[in-house]
Parts: C-alpha cells; sequence; structure tokens
C-alpha cells in the first residue's frame, strides 16, 4: 500500500492535450457581427476595451445571422453597471412572436467593477462619451462588444482626418507607381 501511495506521488501529473492550433480558415471562426462605422468618423477614441454582453437565445440566434445595427446605439452607467442602449438586434425569423426578444431593449454589459468605475469617472468629469465600435463573437464562441472611451470630434477635425487619409492614399498610389 504504502508503495502505491510513494508511486503515485511520484508519477507525473496526467497528460492533457495541449490546445489545437488555429489554422488561418479555422481562426475566422472569430466572427465578426457589426461594425459602427460612424462612430470612428463622429469620435475621437481614446481606450478601447472588450465587454461581454448579457443576451437571450433568440438574440444570440439574429446575432448569428447578422442582425445587428450599433449606429445609434451608446452606452450608460446606471447603478454602477454599464448598458449598451439603442442598439438594434432584429427579432428573429422562425420563432415566434411570444418567444422572441424586444428589439431595442437595453442590454446588460459584462465589465469589471474598477472598469465601470473608471468609465464613470471619465464621462462624469472630463465630459466624454462611451461608444460601441464593433461587435464580434469570439474564438470561444462568445458574443464581445468593443466599447470605445471617446470625445466629439468638430467639423474641423473631421476635415483633416478626411485630408490626411486622402494624402496618404495619394502616397501610396505615387510609390506604387515608382
Amino acid at each position: 500500500m504504502l508503495l502505491l501511495l510513494a508511486a503515485l506521488k511520484t508519477a507525473a501529473p496526467p497528460h492533457r492535450t495541449p490546445p489545437p492550433v488555429l489554422l488561418a480558415s479555422q481562426a475566422s471562426k472569430a466572427k465578426l457581427i457589426s461594425v459602427n462605422r460612424l462612430a470612428r468618423r463622429n469620435y475621437e477614441v481614446l481606450e478601447l476595451l472588450e465587454a461581454g454582453i448579457s443576451l437571450i437565445g433568440t438574440e444570440v440566434k439574429s446575432l448569428r445571422a447578422g442582425q445587428l445595427q450599433l449606429r445609434d446605439g451608446y452606452c450608460r452607467i446606471k447603478e454602477g453597471e454599464c448598458w449598451l442602449l439603442n442598439c438594434h438586434i432584429a427579432k428573429h425569423g422562425t420563432t415566434g412572436g411570444y418567444f422572441n426578444h424586444e428589439e431595442t431593449r437595453d442590454r446588460r454589459l459584462l465589465l469589471h467593477k474598477s472598469q465601470i468605475r473608471k468609465l464613470e469617472k471619465a464621462t462624469e468629469q472630463a465630459g466624454l462619451t462611451i461608444v460601441p465600435l464593433r461587435c464580434y463573437f469570439n474564438e470561444d464562441s462568445r458574443v464581445k462588444v468593443q466599447i470605445g472611451l471617446a470625445r466629439g470630434k468638430k467639423t474641423e477635425d473631421k476635415r483633416e482626418t478626411i485630408k490626411a487619409r486622402d494624402q496618404k492614399r495619394e502616397l501610396a498610389r505615387q510609390l506604387k507607381n515608382v
């Protein structure tokens, strides 16, 4: 009996299979659902955060079909929780009306308390806002929302951004022709 216990103590831990290596074709399983292009145009994004989102079943089914609109969405901090407001997830097509979800309901974002406190301080003191930038399924098939702490751009700033982008594009064309 003692020999058996001694052998078990010195034995190597059980072999665990390493996580599978993803090929390029498999890596695309981190599927992009929606991008808020207007957010980058109208806001200067200062900081990025990744947040989970609390959803119900028919919302996930609609997201798998790519039916999400982030354009008018924004985030607010209420009672120590971060909420995603005014984002439109279309109703699921083959589900009956009773079981379907409300399209523009408030959805809770899953963040750590320290992150929520930091966002709350920034929005109250510095006059910044929180905007959703993109939504995607990660490698574990969980829905994630990338949010940004942002400051609104003025018309002049938008023009400067467009001018810089055009100059960069023209330079790339000239280098390509050389």
